[in-house]
């Protein structure tokens, strides 16, 4: 919340009019509703008398708490979200920065938002791309100073992200450089020291978290291998790959989706539209519902983050626009087949 945000709200609070205010500071009326209104600010040397006026202390008149909480950065970006599925990405964007400016020193914000707009830019679309990539990336270099070593990690990441699909090669390992070993798992450590202290919930939270991620990194690992695999025309590789993931997500009881994802790649590849076809359909089936991972016994512990209404639907109508799109032209094979156009047309 701005000065002027703040002197009207405590202002009302006290029961005081704008007249009262001058009349007690010695100024004009205009100036006060000036102040209100934004458009110009006390003279210093009236801020605590104004403070006294108002009963707070100068800290919170002048707007002076750097952080935002985890929960109201969570709020903060879910309405994201919202705005940029109705309104569109360019007032979402907006409403971002001006956040983002009012707590320029909140580095978990600028992280979060980042993520978020980002992640919102493909989902909803958005014109002059290019413009909202470049501020961005600039938000997350700036991060990569941050004092707090996992923001200053996970942003050397997303920067990573950016120069490989830019091809920046280069630029991307010296990110990788950057990266520190880390010898140590804090989280496993707080962990044990839950389980020891009888915190089983919090204690079983950590450690399914701790499965959940290891399990996807499984995942990336082999659906990364699989499309080397492909690349080198080792399709017999591949296909085990494909097995080996499919059974991996039953084992661990991931996203169904994921089950599909590695045949997916091998018979496209292969220009199979039999199956290819196959798979699509299961695919676009299971991406239109939500997976809660809290369902299994695996993850029982961990809090169901329920997404927005409508974001499965989103992610469908994205996924189908891609393949509709097929910029890479690799689906020619598809191009006049009948049943693959009647899929994803009827599918949103």
């Amino acid at each position: 919340m701005r000065i002027n945000e703040i002197i009207k709200e405590k202002r009302n609070a006290q029961g005081l009019t704008q007249e009262q205010v001058a009349m007690y500071l010695g100024v004009s009326t205009p100036a006060v509703n000036k102040w209100e209104k934004g458009t110009c600010y006390p003279d210093i040397t009236l801020l605590p008398a104004l403070a006294r006026l108002l009963k707070v202390d100068l800290n919170t008149l002048l707007s002076f708490k750097e952080d935002l909480s985890e929960q109201e950065i969570g709020v903060f970006v879910n309405d994201l979200v919202k705005i940029a599925n109705n309104d569109g990405f360019p007032v979402a964007f907006e409403k971002a920065m001006d956040k983002i400016y009012e707590y320029p020193t909140c580095d978990k914000l600028i992280l979060t938002v980042s993520t978020v707009m980002q992640g919102s830019m493909y989902m909803f679309g958005a014109d002059d791309k290019e413009k909202y990539e470049k501020q961005i990336e600039e938000f997350y270099i700036k991060l990569t100073r941050s004092d707090d070593i996992e923001i200053r990690n996970q942003a050397l990441s997303m920067l990573i992200n950016i120069y490989l699909e830019r091809k920046e090669y280069e630029k991307a390992q010296e990110c990788v450089d950057k990266l520190p070993n880390i010898t140590y798992d804090k989280k496993v450590l707080q962990g044990n020291i839950y389980k020891k202290s009888n915190e089983f919930q919090k204690a079983a939270e950590i450690f399914e978290q701790k499965l959940l991620s290891a399990t996807t990194d499984i995942y990336i690992s082999l659906i990364s291998t699989l499309e080397i695999a492909l690349k080198e025309g080792r399709n017999e590789d591949a296909k085990y790959f494909a097995e080996v993931i499919d059974k991996t997500t039953k084992l661990y009881d991931l996203c169904e989706y994921n089950s599909y994802s590695g045949y997916f790649e091998v018979y496209k590849s292969e220009k199979d539209v039999e199956n290819f076809l196959l798979v699509l359909k299961k695919i676009l089936d299971v991406m239109g519902k939500r997976w809660n991972p809290s369902k299994s016994k695996l993850y029982r512990h961990i809090k169901d983050k329920r997404e927005e209404e409508g974001f499965n639907e989103q992610l469908l109508s994205n996924f189908v626009n891609i393949l509709k799109n097929d910029s890479d032209g690799e689906l020619d094979f598809l191009k006049d087949n009948e049943e693959f156009n009647n899929l994803l047309n009827t599918s949103i």
